[in-house]
């Protein structure tokens, strides 16, 4: 309670919260907006909650997809477009390397890199979406009088969206409360959690009430109080990795100036049992994505090829008499690869040692140089391998459940990704709340002492 009104009594962090509110309010109008022209199927849903890598891309834009809107691209073409300039700037392309170590000039090129990258994704992207969905049913809509100019429309639509989708989290970034396209992820998971309890709630409870059987009503309760447990534990869970850290101690020579020895052993590199956030889920989906979108390009009655279930995670696939859910397996093995190479991404051991030697900072017991290099990768894959196991369980948990419990009602499948999402976000505003009070108490001790 001392916080909330330290909050609603700091003006700064009220305006931020309700700019906030007010870009998340405007980006929920634009969602239920569907492109002009085109008419959704009956069975869209289905066939969403049918296709993992089109599921999680219709988490990722808050549920655009599921109505086609006008945003129905949200932000996924430019997470795309990030994590690809992001692995290429690692030494990969000399170029973009070189504009890495420039400071932030280069960071500015970069991100213009990024925002034609994230165009011509964009228009790949949207047209595999149409082809897909339109030769599943999922859409139809009206032609013009020659085909390829109502699908270039529908393209710009689309990709006009998502500029806009990506401009309004900039304005959040700016002005508001955490990272932008991570608020606008984190508003479409939130508004679709009420729905999906309800669903749960109706099935299990309302639905079987009207039949009057005691018995039946009192087992759909029990089942409901169950999902929700089940919720609050995944979530405490997704908490528990995302707060996770090795603590390496650090100390310096001394060379900053008199730093006390108390000081110097407070001192330490912190490496998150799951420094690669959400990032690994997303790329290996995309990859998955991958197949069905070249396919939609070259041919777009094939489609719907049996072969194309192979990357599905949520689907039985018989190869060679081995009925096994081999999209599955895919989709672990690529997120679990990923968490690994993104980890050293985030905390490049190589660039750590070269740092610390030239700022004067050493690991206790560990030379500088070669052999800090080869303590911190030692020390990062092994926590790593923790981040990975539990990033991949979670991230395998709504399939596995579409396998399995909610085999006629995928749409209730707990969504671990999502989670992930929410849980981060929600510490990562949290922290910034907590940094800007910190400033504000810092600056009134500063003015009471200074009279």
């Amino acid at each position: 309670m001392k916080k909330i009104a330290s909050i609603l009594k700091n003006k700064e962090i009220m305006n931020r919260i309700l700019f906030t509110i007010l870009i998340l309010f405007v980006f929920r109008i634009g969602a239920q907006i569907t492109v002009p022209g085109v008419t959704l199927g009956e069975d869209l849903n289905n066939y969403l909650n049918n296709s993992y890598a089109l599921s999680l891309m219709n988490l990722l834009g808050g549920g655009t997809l599921q109505s086609f809107s006008i945003f129905a691209l949200g932000v996924s073409p430019y997470i795309t477009a990030q994590i690809i300039v992001e692995l290429l700037s690692t030494d990969v392309l000399p170029a973009l390397t070189e504009l890495k170590r420039q400071g932030q000039s280069g960071r500015k090129k970069i991100e213009l890199a990024t925002r034609y990258l994230t165009l011509m994704l964009g228009a790949v992207q949207a047209y595999g979406i149409i082809q897909t969905m339109k030769t599943s049913d999922a859409i139809s809509f009206q032609m013009a009088s020659q085909e390829w100019l109502t699908y270039i429309y529908i393209i710009v639509v689309m990709m006009a969206g998502s500029m806009v989708v990506m401009w309004l989290g900039d304005r959040i970034s700016v002005k508001g409360i955490g990272n932008g396209i991570s608020m606008i992820i984190f508003a479409g998971i939130v508004c679709s959690l009420p729905s999906q309890i309800g669903n749960a709630w109706s099935l299990w409870v309302s639905n079987v009430a009207l039949q009057g059987q005691d018995s039946a009503r009192i087992a759909g309760i029990f089942k409901f109080i169950l999902y929700i447990l089940a919720y609050l534990l995944i979530i405490a869970f997704v908490t528990f990795i995302e707060l996770s850290k090795r603590k390496i101690p650090v100390q310096h020579s001394g060379k900053g100036g008199g730093q006390t020895q108390s000081m110097a052993r407070a001192s330490f590199l912190p490496i998150k049992i799951n420094s690669a956030g959400v990032i690994p889920v997303i790329f290996a989906s995309s990859i998955l994505m991958a197949p069905s979108v070249i396919v939609a390009f070259v041919d777009a009655s094939h489609s719907n090829d049996a072969w194309l279930n192979i990357f599905q995670t949520s689907k039985m696939v018989d190869m060679g008499g081995w009925s096994m859910p081999w999209g599955l397996i895919i989709y672990i093995i690529l997120t679990i690869a990923f968490t690994f190479f993104y980890a050293n991404i985030q905390i490049n051991p190589e660039q750590l040692a070269e740092n610390f030697q030239k700022n004067g900072s050493y690991i206790p017991g560990i030379h500088t140089g070669n052999e800090t290099e080869r303590y911190v990768r030692k020390v990062l894959n092994r926590v790593t391998f923790l981040g990975a196991i539990a990033l991949a369980l979670i991230a395998a948990l709504p399939p596995v459940l579409t396998l399995t419990v909610f085999k006629d009602n995928p749409s209730l499948a707990i969504g671990g990704t999502g989670l992930i999402i929410v849980v981060g976000v929600a510490l990562e505003v949290n922290n910034q709340i907590d940094g800007l009070l910190a400033g504000k108490s810092f600056d009134e001790v500063v003015a009471s002492g200074g009279r």
